[in-house]
């Protein structure tokens, strides 16, 4: 069974920064794509920023040039530091990774349960 474990939300002052950590388990043969999506009270779940298994990276206009993803593949983990946070920032981050598992070896997506960030004074 793979899973993925998000860490590190909270209540962020207006401009502070904060990071999120994600770490996947489980029966895992390869990770594709990692990324990070939101979704705030009443609205969609959109992308903030992925980073595929070769390093490139992709974010959403609305954080770019505040965020920075990386990735650990040794570890399984994907990272993502946002700073000048603004109050509509705030919304549920969720952990999200294309991954092969040993069972069949079919990539599929694979979603964490999802962590607060409130920026607000």
């Amino acid at each position: 069974q793979v899973q993925l474990v998000e860490s590190g939300g909270g209540l962020v002052q207006p401009g502070g920064s904060l990071m999120l950590s994600c770490a996947a388990s489980g029966s895992i043969f390869r990770i594709n794509d990692m990324g990070w999506y939101r979704q705030a009270p009443g609205k969609l779940r959109e992308l903030v920023a992925t980073i595929s298994a070769g390093g490139s990276t992709n974010f959403a206009d609305s954080v770019k040039g505040r965020v920075a993803i990386s990735r650990d593949d040794a570890e399984s983990t994907v990272n993502l530091q946002v700073s000048s946070l603004k109050p509509e920032d705030t919304a549920v981050y969720y952990c999200y990774a294309k991954i092969e598992a040993y069972r069949d070896y079919v990539a599929r997506d694979y979603w964490g349960r999802g962590t607060q960030v409130t920026v607000s004074s």
